[in-house]
């Protein structure tokens, strides 16, 4: 037997730690073996390695550029400020790796400092991009500091300061505070503008006026008194808008070759700035020829005419572009209304011969359109079937551009909508010749609730109210869980009540229902309602213990007179008045002269129960007002709260029975003797039954002083009212009008009669007690500028007012006015309605007393 024996001989690998690699030595071959990260606790250790391109089983060079490109690829990322890697050990072939990493702090707290404002704040911390949590690197800091800089620069503060601090937070590890600090020194405005070049327009005409623009609207030089109430802040943006307005306003005279060469800006001082422009103005163009080429639907002669441009004309490209595309008896608005969306319309200069240019308008007028899919969106509170029926777009139909204004302004017109929002999403379907239109509403709260309470002469005053505006009557009676709730609510209906009362002095409850679509189908417009109101006098017994307590005070009498108004109670239950009426009103829109138009019919009674009232005509008795209306209005307004464009007007006439030519009473000579016995019985008996005839008309126009949304607006308001009667000796002591102050009407008011406001003047001061008003009239002019639009509404107002009211109609004289003017702000809230504060002066004499200054507080909105 042979015995083999085999020696197993181990030789031991090297083995190298904390190896010194340097680029100068020789390159070896190496298999990465194991990779350990360091550093980093946020992060999981593959995530990390995963950054560095390096993997186990990888050969690489050492050293080398795989070591070099994982360093770059770790500071490219960003999230590092410090990156090492090191070979822990060499064994044999093989290379242990350790990535030694540090991240960049995370921001814990921004402070701003030098920012005041809040706006401002939200506005930095949207730009600048810095959150609490993230991660800051000097880039970052860089960039935030620059978008600061130009922020500021926008607003007008050209030498702001920005500077950004970092320190460690020693609260957390490895997070910052960051500090942004701001100077933003004062705002830079224009002191000089010098313009060189222009020959042919006139420094004033670049400049404007005080109260008339010129091309420079948003760069004014500062001191000088015609631009008191323009933009005189610098900003680069300002200066670029400008020069365009420059080229457009030469270009509207004619000058289509206009160019600013060149411009400049130099520092006058640390608050101003000088600014340089040198325009070259060309050669006057004028229109010589205009031929139109592609029409079919539209004559030639049809479209010059809709043009209004021709032969000789100075050529206005404003102009051009205003009556072919934006004016609403535009070119285009011709073709937009009969379906033609896809119409296009290009004018071309086609020759140019001296100062005459020939232009040529290129038409593609492509298929009618008709509407595919009409979506609303954003709508939860109505039915669907509330909002479409106001609608005049609707699937199948033609598209329209007018309609489709008309409906935006129904829409609006709702009350539940913002109004300032309503702008449609039309999408044209080129393929099939379609349109789908699709309206993103936003909700607005309309209800409006009321609780109030004052001091009168009997004590503190209650007021409460209710007015729900999107009320159905029919969810009274059904079940509905998506729009009933606590109130029955869903089809735009109006639901309206209220109390007001101090006691037993004063009472008044009102009621009333109204609907614009009654039976749902068709815009007829009904309505419904109800009211009572009691009013007593004060005991003359309380006069009397006021008068003694005063004169017992001054003659320092004895205390039994102090305590004497402790004995009597105030409320007189033998004297008061009492209303208790209705009405019930019918009405339809109406489809000529247009759909403006709306008639209104009704009927109304209101029964007058009066003992022992000596603040009126009648003191004893029932006095019955049976009466029936028509009044025709038209509403053409742009929006409901703010209107821009429009006008609203109404005529109405309320007359009563001739109650006088169906009797033979001999008004002529009963109740004229104050003394008779029988004086309170013939009272009684001559206004058992009230008659009269009152007329009145109504008007407001709105004009817009330039398109941007928030604008000036000039409203003008006429107005005038006369009460008539069927016999001169049977004059109504009741629907007279109470003409003065602020318009409004409380319990305290005159229960008979029409209260018209005249600002800078007393409440009722034209129409005292015995000179009860039987004609009046009264012309407004506003200028409106709106603060703030959307749910809620602020806007402005400086006015002029002048009217007037007669006791005998046969005085009646437009041009005898009592004159004033002011300054007022309007406040409209959702839940509350329109406030207002109005400060006017009256500059006329009323019964011998001028109006003088007065403050007017204005709750609802007037006619």
């Amino acid at each position: 037997m042979t015995l083999l024996m085999c020696t197993i001989a181990t030789v031991a690998q090297e083995k190298i730690v904390n190896p010194d690699i340097s680029y100068s030595s020789k390159v070896r071959m190496c298999t990465i073996a194991a990779i350990n990260v360091s550093g980093v606790d946020d992060y999981e250790d593959y995530m990390l390695t995963s950054i560095s391109g390096l993997s186990v089983g990888q050969e690489i060079s050492l050293p080398g550029t795989e070591i070099t490109d994982a360093v770059k690829r770790y500071w490219k990322h960003g999230l590092f400020s410090d990156v090492k890697i090191a070979a822990d050990s060499i064994v044999a072939d093989s290379v242990y790796l350790h990535i030694y990493l540090k991240t960049r702090p995370r921001v814990s707290t921004i402070n701003y400092y030098g920012v005041s404002k809040k706006g401002e704040r939200t506005d930095l911390e949207q730009k600048l991009g810095l959150l609490k949590g993230s991660q800051i690197t000097p880039n970052m800091i860089a960039r935030a500091k620059l978008l600061a800089q130009n922020y500021f620069e926008g607003k007008g503060f050209k030498n702001a300061e920005v500077n950004i601090r970092q320190r460690d937070d020693v609260a957390e590890k490895n997070h910052v505070i960051l500090d942004v600090e701001v100077d933003k020194k004062e705002k830079i405005k224009v002191k000089h503008i010098f313009i060189e070049g222009n020959k042919e327009l006139s420094a004033k005409k670049i400049h404007g006026g005080m109260f008339s623009k010129g091309a420079l609207q948003n760069i004014n030089e500062v001191n000088k008194i015609n631009n008191i109430f323009k933009k005189k802040k610098f900003t680069p943006e300002r200066l670029e808008e400008d020069k365009q307005n420059l080229l457009k306003l030469y270009n509207e005279l004619g000058y289509r070759d206009a160019l600013v060469l060149w411009d400049s800006v130099a520092p006058y001082d640390d608050k101003h700035v000088d600014v340089y422009l040198r325009v070259h103005e060309g050669q006057k163009y004028y229109i010589r020829n205009i031929t139109w080429a592609g029409n079919t639907v539209y004559s030639t002669d049809m479209l010059a005419r809709m043009l209004t441009m021709k032969k000789g004309d100075v050529y206005n490209r404003t102009l051009l572009n205003k009556r072919l595309k934006d004016d609403e008896d535009a070119v285009g608005n011709a073709y937009w209304d009969h379906g033609y969306l896809f119409y296009d319309l290009n004018p071309v200069e086609i020759n140019v011969v001296g100062d005459s240019i020939d232009l040529e308008m290129r038409i593609r007028e492509g298929p009618q359109a008709h509407i595919s899919h009409v979506r609303i969106n954003g709508n939860t509170r109505l039915y669907e079937k509330v909002v479409r029926r106001e609608l005049r777009v609707k699937p199948g139909d033609l598209f329209s551009k007018t309609s489709l204004q008309r409906s935006a302004r129904e829409i609006g017109s709702m009350g539940h909508f913002n109004e300032e929002k309503l702008e449609p999403e039309i999408r044209p379907n080129g393929e099939d010749g379609t349109v789908d239109i699709t309206w993103n509403l936003e909700q607005k709260s309309n209800d409006q609730v009321e609780f109030s309470l004052g001091w009168g002469q009997t004590g503190v005053i209650g007021r409460i109210g209710l007015k729900l505006n999107n009320f159905s009557m029919a969810n009274l009676f059904r079940r509905d869980k998506e729009h009933r709730g606590i109130l029955p609510i869903g089809d735009g209906e109006t639901m309206s009540l209220g109390a007001q009362t101090n006691g037993t002095y004063y009472q008044s409850y009102n009621l009333s229902y109204s609907t614009a679509w009654f039976g749902g189908k068709r815009p007829i417009q009904f309505s419904v309602g109800v009211f009572y109101s009691k009013q007593t006098d004060v005991n003359s017994n309380y006069y009397n213990s006021s008068w003694y307590n005063n004169y017992n005070y001054y003659a320092g009498g004895y205390g039994y007179y102090n305590n004497y108004s402790s004995y009597e109670n105030y409320y007189d239950p033998d004297k008061y008045v009492q209303l208790l009426g209705g009405s019930i009103g019918w009405g339809k829109r109406l489809r000529w002269p247009d759909d403006y138009f709306t008639l209104m019919a009704n009927v109304s009674y209101t029964r007058y129960m009066l003992k022992n009232w000596n603040y009126f005509l009648v003191s004893n008795g029932n006095c019955n007002n049976l009466n029936f209306g028509l009044t025709l209005s038209r509403t053409s307004t742009d929006n409901q709260m703010f209107p821009r464009t429009g006008s609203t007007f109404e005529f109405s006439v309320t007359a009563t029975p001739p109650w006088s030519v169906f009797s033979n009473k001999d008004y002529e000579h009963l109740a004229t003797d104050y003394n008779s016995s029988t004086f309170a019985a013939e009272q009684q008996e001559k206004y058992r039954w009230i008659e009269y005839h009152k007329w009145k008309f109504k008007s407001k126009t709105y004009t817009a002083l330039s398109s941007a949304p928030k604008c000036f607006v000039i409203m003008t308001r006429a107005e005038l009212g006369i009460l008539g009667s069927y016999n001169s000796h049977n004059k109504s002591p009741f629907e007279t009008f109470y003409m003065g102050g602020d318009g409004m009407s409380g319990y305290s008011s005159s229960y008979a009669e029409e209260t018209i406001g005249l600002r800078g003047y007393e409440n009722g001061s034209l129409t005292p007690y015995g000179n009860s008003g039987y004609a009046y009239d009264r012309f407004s002019v506003e200028l409106r500028y709106p603060f703030m639009l959307g749910s809620t509404i602020i806007y402005g107002l400086g006015f002029a007012e002048a009217g007037n009211a007669w006791n005998d109609t046969a005085k009646f004289n437009p041009f005898d006015m009592k004159r004033s003017a002011g300054l007022g702000v309007r406040i409209f809230l959702p839940m509350v309605g329109l406030m207002g504060l109005d400060w006017a002066y009256g500059f006329d004499k009323v019964y011998g007393t001028k109006g003088g200054s007065n403050f007017h507080f204005i709750l609802g909105q007037e006619f």
